[in-house]
Parts: structure tokens; sequence; C-alpha cells
């Protein structure tokens, strides 16, 4: 695992699907294109960000901003990106349900041996139903906890197989006939693993499996009790765990400037795609629309203001939850970037080293 020039990463979360992650028809296009993904990289690299990491997405969410309907593939993605970048961490995801192991581990290994040992495996283990049923792939006998047995399972034969390049793992999902797997990745000892399980069977998985997770919650409390909570649980598995949050920076010249842009921003929500989101996330029925209003157009924790105010409020975002980074949002990738590569970052590696 490439070690962090700093106590506290910041990354960026690639914006790998149309819309990104303002679910509004008055934000900044964003198409899930190869060149808006490719110019957001080179930008996190230049100014020495610590990682970039994409999701897995397989359908959109529908409205009339169809968010999310165009999505690249995570892997293809990041290979794509490392022979161009040189310090950066690439973060790809998988869904265990849809690659075998061997496969996935195959994959990861090319992913590490280009890059010069700087991937890391986001692991998801829960699904979103209908992602899978369009190809058949959701299976009814797993239920919410099996799918993370499942996935553990999984794990236990890429690890083995980057470990040693081969594996004859029999167990009660997988079976491998002495399996060989070369060449082993580059990193030392092994690709980075992050995981984001949020349900108690999940956060087991997390604390347990992963080198850093990342910690959800409507409130700095939640949030703090959920970063304090993995690293005790992990500690007490003789484990250690980093763990992160997600914001969306919306900056501006003035504070009332980046404010404008926030309430632009939302009197375009799509309603119709965030109540979709939110019953793949599992909302019942009879609150999805309430959950959607109250939601709005922005999924994550936003940061508005001036550069400087930005920075002060990320500061304490870190500080009062106890995280070891954030993985940061724009509305505009390149202008975004660079205006924390310059304006914010400095002051960041400053102030946590």
């Amino acid at each position: 695992m490439t070690a962090s020039v700093t106590s506290k990463e910041f990354g960026v979360f690639l914006p790998i699907a149309s819309g990104g992650w303002i679910i509004s028809s008055t934000a900044p296009k964003l198409d899930g294109s190869w060149e808006q993904n490719r110019d957001a990289a080179l930008v996190a690299d230049r100014y020495g960000l610590d990682f970039v990491m994409s999701m897995g997405k397989f359908r959109g969410f529908g409205g009339t901003t169809h968010h999310w309907e165009t999505s690249l593939e995570s892997i293809s993605l990041m290979s794509a990106l490392a022979p161009i970048t040189s310090k950066v961490k690439l973060w790809a995801t998988v869904h265990p349900l849809l690659q075998n192991p061997a496969v996935a581990a195959k994959m990861y290994a090319t992913l590490d041996r280009i890059s010069g040992g700087r991937a890391g495996l986001n692991i998801v283990a829960g699904a979103y139903r209908d992602e899978f049923e369009q190809m058949g792939m959701w299976d009814e006998t797993l239920d919410h906890d099996a799918r993370y047995d499942y996935a553990e399972e999984w794990l236990s034969v890429v690890k083995e197989l980057w470990a040693h390049g081969r594996s004859s793992h029999k167990g009660k999902y997988f079976q491998m006939d002495d399996c060989e797997s070369f060449p082993t990745p580059a990193a030392n000892p092994r690709p980075s693993i992050i995981a984001a399980g949020q349900s108690d069977r999940g956060f087991k998985f997390a604390t347990r499996e992963a080198d850093a997770c990342f910690v959800g919650g409507y409130t700095t409390e939640e949030r703090r009790e959920a970063s304090t909570r993995a690293k005790r649980v992990a500690a007490e598995n003789g484990y250690s765990i980093k763990t992160f949050a997600m914001c969306t920076i919306i900056h501006g010249s003035s504070e009332a400037e980046a404010k404008e842009k926030v309430a632009f921003y939302e009197s375009g929500v799509d309603l119709e795609a965030v109540k979709s989101q939110m019953k793949a996330w599992g909302v019942p029925a009879d609150r999805v629309e309430a959950a959607a209003k109250k939601r709005g157009a922005f999924q994550t924790e936003l940061v508005v203001g001036t550069p400087d105010s930005c920075a002060d409020q990320i500061v304490a975002f870190v500080e009062s939850c106890e995280l070891d980074g954030l993985m940061l949002i724009f509305p505009d990738y390149v202008a975004g970037l660079t205006m924390v590569g310059e304006e914010i970052l400095p002051t960041l590696r400053k102030h946590f080293q």
C-alpha cells in the first residue's frame, strides 16, 4: 500500500456517472465521459491529492436529468488513468455478485502493475436490486447478511491469489481447483481495500476486512460515532482502519456567490430521480416522497463559501468527526480541483502535518 505523505488524506470521487453527485438540471453538466474523468484525475494528480475513486454503476435513476444513466466501467477507467498519472492512488469498485474472485484478482493485479502499486479495491457487498435484476444476476437466496458472507469468502480468495498466485479454496460459495493467477500485485503487501458498509453486518465486514471505510450520518455526532466505533471495533479484533467521509465543495469569490450557487442548483432538483434513488436505497414506499424532498439535490455534506472559508470548514469537518480524510465532490471538477489544489490543499497539509 502506498503510504500517505500526511496524517490526513484527501481524494476525489470521480464523476464516472452522468450528473455526478448533484441531482439537478441547473448544475454544471457532468456527462460521465472519459474526457471529464481524465481531466479531473490529471488535476488531482498534478496538485498532489492522495487518491481518486470511481464507483461501479449499471443503472441510472431516470427523471428529467436521466441521472447516472451514462456511466463508465470502474476498473477499465482506472486502468486508462494509471499510465497518465504518476502519484495519485487509484481506487476502483467491484461488486462480488458480478465477478468471479479469480477474474477480479487478475483485473486488480493488472491495474496495480500498470499503476506501479497504486491500485485500491473498493468492494461493494450490498447491492441495488434493480441493477442486478436487469442482467439476471440478482440471487434471491442471498439476503442482506448473506451477501456479506458471500463477499467475505470472495475476498478471501482474492487475497489468497494476490499473496500466493494460487488458490485451492473450498468454501460455501467458491471452489478453486489449483487456481492460478499471475502476476501478483506490485503493491506491498497488497492493494488497499476500501469498504462502506453502514448496516451492522456491513460494519463488521468493513472493520474486519478493509484498510479504510467510508462512514455516513446526517449529523456531526452520527459521523463521529461511526468513525470512532469503526476504529474501536477494528482494534478489538487486532486490526487498524482509517475512516473517511464525503463532502461536496461549492466555492465562490464571496460567501454570497457560493450560497447563490447552492440555491441555483437546488432550484433545479430532479425530484423524480431523487425518489428513484431513495427507492433503490430501500426507503419504504410511504416515506419516499418526504425523504426525497428532505434530501434535495445534494447527496453529501456541503462545504460552501470562499476558499478560505471552505478550508476552515474542511478542517472542522475532519476534526469534529475524527476522520482520517475526505473524499471530495465538485459541481465542476476541473475548476473545483484547481481551486482546492492552489488555495486549500496547502493549508490542509500544513494544518495536519
